[in-house]
């Protein structure tokens, strides 16, 4: 059978333009949602395994993240400094909180050491912080789930 092809009837068109736009805004929302945390991280920091370490319940008030690397270092936003040089780049930092009417006292300090990091560095990291005037720390720890198996065992 034959079917009669209808002539001068205009072809039906998709205009894509819409589509696209509509992409690109979508992509442009979730870049701007995007949770930046990841600027808390850095790589070279092994975050030691912890069964007790959960996540904080309420956002912190002006964190401060100090990077302690296993060569007892301090990565600080782009500067890497030994213990005592850090503390001329926490005075900028009191200072800046001062400047915007803050409380250094009510900063958070966020200690994230790695794993092979000497203890006796993370206690003088906190003494030179202490120095500044910072009160508040909190340490990173990676937290360990338990397995299913291990749970299934263990109830």
């Amino acid at each position: 059978m034959r079917f009669a092809t209808r002539r001068g009837m205009p072809e039906a068109k998709a205009d894509m333009t819409p589509m696209i736009d509509m992409t690109f805004q979508l992509i442009a929302f979730f870049m701007v949602i995007v949770n930046f945390s990841e600027g808390e991280r850095n790589e070279r920091i092994r975050l030691p395994i912890s069964e007790l370490a959960k996540p904080p319940d309420a956002p912190l008030k002006s964190p401060i993240t100090l990077h302690l690397t296993d060569a007892g270092t301090v990565i600080f936003g782009p500067d890497e400094v030994s213990i005592a040089g850090v503390r001329h780049l926490l005075e900028r930092e009191v200072r800046f909180l001062k400047s915007r009417g803050d409380d250094p006292r009510q900063a958070t300090v966020v200690i994230r050491g790695d794993r092979s990091a000497r203890t006796g560095q993370v206690q003088e990291l906190i003494r030179v912080c202490q120095q500044v005037g910072f009160e508040r720390f909190v340490l990173r720890a990676r937290q360990e789930f338990a397995s299913l198996a291990e749970l299934a065992v263990g109830s």
